[in-house]
């Protein structure tokens, strides 16, 4: 039970999938043959450490792994492809793909497959990392057997110092915009022309202006945030992707 198996091939298997009103079957080749590939696995969709920490750092970090040699970054959890696309979506991890192993068939060849039936879970996935290639299990990082839902080696900064220990992760990028705003709209075009990965928070939507007082002292927008420091308005974005 949770044996680290570097060195052997993943589980052959086809997963279901839900794309565009219509099932699609996903199977392991198409998934992992001829590409290097990160897997992170979770006990499951919506629960509190897998939508707070686990799938968000991962899908903050793709571009750095994909700039390091990783093809695609893959979600396992033992949950359906409704549960899983919902979770993509309410997550906006769209840098990440989600497979739902729904059976846990995976997981059970993985030997990852955990009873979690005194939380009313049954039977889900260990939490866990590896690195795929080419369907070969070059790495692993599991969470110590321990109880409860251990958090410590699977993440994404792990697996991105392991493939490369001198990456630089991104900056935390936030900024604060109103709709209708044309200086929002060129820090935004900045941002990205610059490929910036940045979160937005819109007025309206994800805050008030009494919010963007008490974390800036500012009402008006946009408002820059990197790394917890207010940099400043649609001035100083300029200034930040200028360098």
């Amino acid at each position: 039970m949770l044996e680290n198996i570097e060195g052997q091939k993943i589980p052959s298997v086809t997963f279901p999938t839900r794309k565009n009103d219509e099932w699609v079957n996903v199977s392991t080749d198409q998934l992992f043959t001829g590409k290097t590939v990160v897997v992170f696995a979770l006990p499951g969709a919506f629960t509190p450490t897998c939508s707070s920490t686990h799938l968000p750092r991962y899908n903050e970090l793709a571009g750095v792994l994909k700039d390091n040699g990783v093809d695609d970054v893959v979600c396992m959890a033992v949950n359906d492809t409704f549960v899983m696309n919902a979770w993509l979506a309410d997550q906006e991890a769209h840098n990440i793909t989600v497979v739902p192993d729904g059976t846990g068939a995976f997981a059970e060849g993985m030997g990852m497959l955990v009873d979690k039936s005194d939380i009313g879970f049954g039977k889900r996935s260990w939490r866990y990392s590896m690195l795929v290639k080419d369907g070969v299990i070059e790495k692993m990082f599991i969470e110590p057997n321990q109880p409860g839902d251990p958090f410590e080696v699977s993440d994404a900064d792990t697996m991105l110092k392991y493939l490369n220990p001198n990456a630089k992760a991104p900056s935390a990028v936030t900024l604060f915009t109103k709709p209708g705003c044309p200086f929002c709209a060129k820090a935004k075009a900045a941002l990205k022309e610059n490929n910036i990965a940045f979160e937005e928070i819109v007025l309206g939507k994800d805050a008030t202006t009494v919010s963007l007082r008490a974390v800036s002292g500012q009402t008006t927008f946009p408002q820059l945030f990197v790394d917890g420091k207010h940099l400043g308005d649609s001035d100083a974005v300029i200034a930040y992707v200028n360098g």
